[in-house]
């Protein structure tokens, strides 16, 4: 598959068990159907976690790791 915005064709990585479609010129991403709610899924804490989280600055996040 192409860029729709250079034409220039995708490249596919898989990160955490996502796979991305990225464009090596623009940079652009593009994601398969479900796999935005699962980034999603991924970077939210879970409830246990949040009151942590809310204490603690985050080091790293999960998108940070899965775009980089």
């Amino acid at each position: 598959m192409n860029c729709p915005a250079c034409n220039i064709e995708l490249k596919m990585s898989e990160r955490q068990g996502i796979e991305i479609d990225y464009c090596p010129q623009c940079r652009g991403v593009w994601l398969d159907r479900g796999e935005l709610d699962k980034i999603i899924e991924r970077s939210q804490p879970a409830s246990s976690e949040r009151h942590v989280f809310e204490k603690q600055k985050r080091k790293s996040s999960f998108l940070k790791d899965l775009f980089d």
